[in-house]
């Protein structure tokens, strides 16, 4: 039989608060535990549920975790002092000019390289982006610590 650590406990030193948080108290303990490496059966048999009801809290916290992080990045994209619109049509090598000129003008410093502004705007925009031509309308946001944020409108 797996051993299961002290679920309250682990809570307890992250600094848990479900009052504060977007995740339920039993999605935060499932997640403590399965970060642990406790297999879902274990963590049933510890809560006193199915493998199924675990499965399926585990992924409402995931989900939740991921619309959080998706809330937090476009609320530093609005934030921002320095916002970038890329329009479609844009070859993909112009943007880190794009990027550079709008943090010189706000004076914020950018940690990218040219090559490294290229690929944090590619793999954040996805499809939006086809081999070097920006597809749809792209955001992108630096924040005043230089941290980048791109977002892609949604076709209509």
């Amino acid at each position: 039989m797996t051993e299961v650590p002290d679920v309250t406990a682990i809570l307890a030193r992250a600094g848990f608060d479900p009052s504060e948080s977007v995740l339920t108290r039993r999605q935060a303990e499932v997640l403590a535990l399965r970060e642990r490496g406790l297999p879902q059966a274990a963590i049933a048999d510890e809560l006193g549920t199915s493998r199924a009801n675990v499965s399926k809290v585990e992924t409402s916290a995931r989900d939740n975790i991921e619309k959080a992080r998706e809330t937090v990045a476009f609320a530093e994209t609005l934030q921002a002092p320095v916002r970038i619109d890329v329009d479609p049509g844009t070859d993909l090598y112009e943007v880190p000019d794009l990027v550079y000129d709008g943090c010189d003008d706000a004076g914020v410093k950018v940690p990218y390289s040219a090559p490294e502004v290229m690929k944090l705007v590619s793999e954040a925009a996805g499809d939006a982006i086809a081999g070097r031509e920006v597809k749809q309308h792209i955001l992108v946001g630096v924040t005043s610590d230089g941290t980048m944020r791109v977002r892609v409108q949604p076709e209509d």
